[in-house]
């Protein structure tokens, strides 16, 4: 039995999987904000599965976290996620402290991308493109992460494609995190509702002409991920996921338009069948928490 827990700005997910690679328990927190609520918020997490399972600690034979930020994975320690209210922390060795057992920590990215691939069987090549209030990506080659030579593998909400758009949080200008993620449509789509997204393609239906411009932006920008990671891993499969991939196949019809209409003038791209690659992750599934469980042996 291995225990998976994904560590979220709002909620935390932990998973059981069993020898097999089911997932047989399931239990959701609020999350704690700043050091010690997150490293408390573990914690009662492991103790919930525990009851649940009857399995102490040190009974699973793998404890993994994914959570946001930067995370070496050789120490445990994690860095600059903002969303936990957390600078510089080390979860891996703390958690561990309190647990008595050996604990992995992995990006939340990068173990929802492990989940992905296991959850929908895949082989061979994966990306999984994460679209929340950022855009990031993790790589799967053959059932492992790729990480690169530094961890930063996948960080394509990065890559600018417009020298004159809105200055990154990174510093940059115009990437395409700036068009294509959750920050993006809400910086171009104000709004009072919770779902900045949900309301941009409501007005986008009903004909408004500024919401069907941003729609289009979104939906190029998501495109022009999709075509990276393929001409750059020539990833076999982009699984969409994070909070945008709620839209479903509204979000996933507009981005294969983009793809198709690509097509049509290029038929190198049209060889590639780019839309044939990209799929949507299965609504409400833990991935990452399912890939956390599976990070402790990866």
């Amino acid at each position: 039995m291995r225990l998976g827990i994904d560590i979220g700005g709002t909620k935390t997910d932990a998973v059981a999987v069993d020898e097999l690679g089911a997932l047989t328990q399931r239990v959701r927190l609020a999350t704690g904000f700043g050091h010690d609520a997150v490293l408390e918020t573990a914690v009662a997490a492991v103790a919930r599965i525990g009851e649940l399972t009857g399995l102490a600690p040190g009974g699973f034979q793998s404890i993994g976290i994914g959570v946001p930020g930067m995370v070496d994975t050789a120490s445990g320690q994690v860095a600059h996620a903002v969303n936990l209210g957390l600078e510089q922390l080390e979860l891996g060795g703390m958690l561990a402290g309190r647990l008595g057992v050996g604990v992995r920590v992995e990006n939340d990215v990068k173990a929802a991308a492990l989940g992905a691939y296991h959850l929908l069987g895949l082989t061979g090549t994966m990306a999984f493109l994460n679209l929340g209030t950022g855009m990031a990506a993790g790589i799967v080659v053959d059932g492992r992460l790729w990480r690169g030579s530094t961890g930063i593998a996948g960080e394509i909400g990065h890559l600018p494609v417009d020298p004159q758009g809105v200055l990154c949080a990174c510093g940059q200008r115009g990437c395409l995190e700036t068009v294509a993620s959750g920050s993006g449509v809400a910086r171009q789509w104000p709004t009072d509702d919770p779902l900045p997204v949900r309301a941009l393609f409501l007005a986008a239906a009903e004909g408004d002409p500024a919401a069907r411009a941003i729609t289009a932006r979104l939906a190029a920008g998501i495109a022009s991920a999709v075509r990276v990671l393929v001409l750059t891993v020539d990833v076999g499969t982009v699984v969409i996921g994070g909070g945008l991939s709620h839209l479903g196949e509204r979000l996933l019809g507009e981005v294969h338009e983009v793809l198709h209409d690509w097509e049509r003038t290029s038929p190198f791209l049209a060889s590639l069948d780019l839309p044939g690659r990209v799929r949507l992750v299965p609504e409400d599934t833990p991935v990452a928490a399912l890939g956390a469980a599976l990070v402790g042996e990866n």
